[in-house]
Parts: C-alpha cells; sequence; structure tokens
C-alpha cells in the first residue's frame, strides 16, 4: 500500500509500505525504513488518535539521522488501516485492547523479522495509553518506551464517575457508533490554525492539514461514544494507586505544560510512581510535542538523546 508524499512531506528514502492482517481479521498498513549502513536498532512509532504514518515523515529522518531504523502501522480504525464503521470518518474502536493486537501482530509480523534489534518504543498520546497498558501486561518487546504526551487522563473532570457512566450507558442503548456528544464530522488538523489546541507552529499545521487535503480518506473527525466509553475505561484503570508500580519497562515521559488535551498533571502523578520511568514537562509547548515549534523540539530530542541507548551524541 503506497504512501502520499506531498512536496511539503515527501516520503523518506528507503520506505517499505504494506499491509498485515491481524487474528481477528484487521487489515493493518505499515510502513518500515532500514537504519543507516553500520548501525543497529530500531524505534517503532506509534501515534495518537486521528493520526497516520504520513503525519510522523519528520519524526521518521530525525530518527534515521540518530542511525535507528523505523517502523510504524496505522491503528485500526484510522489511517490507511480497515475502518470498521460505514462512516469511515468516525473514531471508533470496540474495546482499547484491539489496539494491543495490532501491536502484538505488527512486532510478530514485522519488527522481529525484518527490523534490527534492539527495539524501542515512541508513541504519542494514545498511543502512549496502548504502550502503557503493554508494558503493564508485562510484554517486554521494547528495551525502552519514549511517551510523547501520553493519554493518562483529561484535563478537568472529563472522565469523571458521571461522564464514565453516561459513556456506558448510551453504548449500552445501542448508541456506540455515534458521534461524542459535541462531536462532529470535521476532520482533525483541518480547521484554522489560530485557536488550534495541537501545536503554536504554524508550518507544521498546515504541513499536517495538506496531508489530508492531498487525501482525505487518511483523515478522522470526532470519537465515538465507543471509542470514547472504551477509552475512559482505560484512563480510569490508570488512576489505580498501584498501577504505575507493577510496571517494570523503563519508560520516558515527556509533557506539554500548554496541553490542554490530556492532563499533564496526571502525567507527572504517574511518572512519579514508576519504578523504571522519569518524565519532563517541556515548558511552552502544547499538546503535539513533535509536531511543535523547535525549540520545543530540540527539548524533546535532547531527552530522546539521553535516554535511549545507542544514540550519537550531536
Amino acid at each position: 500500500m503506497t504512501l502520499v508524499s506531498i512536496p511539503a512531506n515527501p516520503v523518506p528514502e528507503g520506505a517499505v509500505s504494506g499491509t498485515i492482517k491481524t487474528p481477528d481479521g484487521t487489515e493493518l498498513r505499515y510502513a518500515r525504513w532500514p537504519a543507516p549502513a553500520g548501525r543497529k536498532g530500531t524505534v517503532c512509532v506509534f501515534t495518537g488518535r486521528t493520526e497516520q504514518i504520513e503525519k510522523y515523515f519528520e519524526t521518521v529522518r530525525d530518527l534515521q539521522d540518530r542511525g535507528f531504523a523505523v517502523a510504524m502501522i496505522d491503528w485500526r480504525g484510522q489511517g490507511h488501516s480497515a475502518r470498521r464503521l460505514r462512516d469511515s470518518r468516525k473514531g471508533y474502536v470496540r474495546n482499547f485492547a484491539d489496539y494491543e493486537v495490532d501491536v502484538e501482530t505488527f512486532v510478530r509480523e514485522i519488527v522481529l523479522p525484518d527490523c534490527p534489534p534492539p527495539h524501542f518504543a515512541l508513541a504519542h498520546s494514545m498511543g502512549g495509553a496502548v504502550m502503557l497498558r503493554i508494558a503493564h501486561s508485562g510484554k517486554r518487546w521494547f528495551d525502552r518506551m519514549v511517551l510523547s504526551a501520553p493519554m493518562i487522563d483529561l484535563p478537568g473532570r472529563a472522565t469523571s464517575l458521571p461522564a464514565r457512566l453516561l459513556l456506558r450507558t448510551m453504548r449500552l442503548a445501542g448508541q456506540g457508533g455515534r458521534y461524542v456528544p459535541g462531536g462532529n464530522d470535521v476532520l482533525a488538523n483541518t480547521e484554522p490554525f489560530v485557536g488550534n489546541k495541537l501545536t503554536s507552529d504554524p508550518v507544521r499545521y498546515a504541513r499536517n492539514a495538506a496531508i489530508v487535503s492531498e487525501d482525505p480518506t487518511l483523515g478522522l473527525a470526532s470519537p465515538t461514544i465507543a471509542w470514547a466509553d472504551t477509552a475512559f475505561q482505560t484512563m480510569h484503570g490508570f488512576r489505580a494507586a498501584n498501577y504505575p508500580s507493577k510496571i517494570r519497562q523503563p519508560i520516558l515521559m515527556m509533557a506539554a505544560s500548554h496541553d490542554t488535551i490530556v492532563a499533564t498533571a496526571a502525567i507527572e502523578e504517574f511518572a512519579y510512581h514508576l519504578r523504571a520511568g522519569s518524565h519532563l514537562v517541556i515548558a511552552g509547548a502544547k499538546h503535539e510535542i513533535l509536531q511543535e515549534q523547535d525549540r520545543y523540539r530540540q527539548q524533546f530530542w535532547a531527552a530522546f538523546d539521553a535516554f535511549v541507548p545507542g544514540t550519537p551524541l550531536f
């Protein structure tokens, strides 16, 4: 399956892409890039909700410059992976455990056979929540994980008990395929830059909007009640007092001080209780740290370089 290339966002050289099928029959798109000659190690990049492989071409180049091979998938229900609902704009998943199936299939079909070890994970937002579930379950496919603004909780009381009960009730009433209250079919990353909650970088925001404009089938709109129900249950699970302490995986969490999508305070609290983890709050950055201005991205990559073995000094 081909990758979408535009002048502002060309496909990094050496790409190999295609599809794999999960045990439950879901087709996933993947892409991988080789490591530079004489180098070893692979970073697997896991995107956030609404995102696609193409959005991370710049990140792929950043990782290649550090000597790593790179591998990615589109989560089920987004990008060019299979979508379950007739209205493909709706963000839907039956259960967050299905994303873990996506990761296991990807690791067994692509990463282990074709990508040089050691293997590391770099995940953003929703992808970070999936990585925490995997680490908590004891699966050690990755030597270390770097999580960008992981979705541990939402700001305010968005995931309070009344909100969770409302979503569960609506889902049990057969409304799981409907947009969440207040949701709509506007594709993410296509609204005006002014007032956006994702990044303060207008150039990168415009680039990401151009990707979806070039191929709207890559885009995704608001989440469904089903997605929100299982996401809220996952985030509620993270609140258990012993959840982070049961994770033995070395993890670096990076949060953004101006994040209004996920709760930075929840990331800090969770990281504090990790046995083999640390965290950094990047002052001034918005939610999408890797899509931010260079002054914020440089802080991210400095922390990454210090945490991930095999990264050369720049």
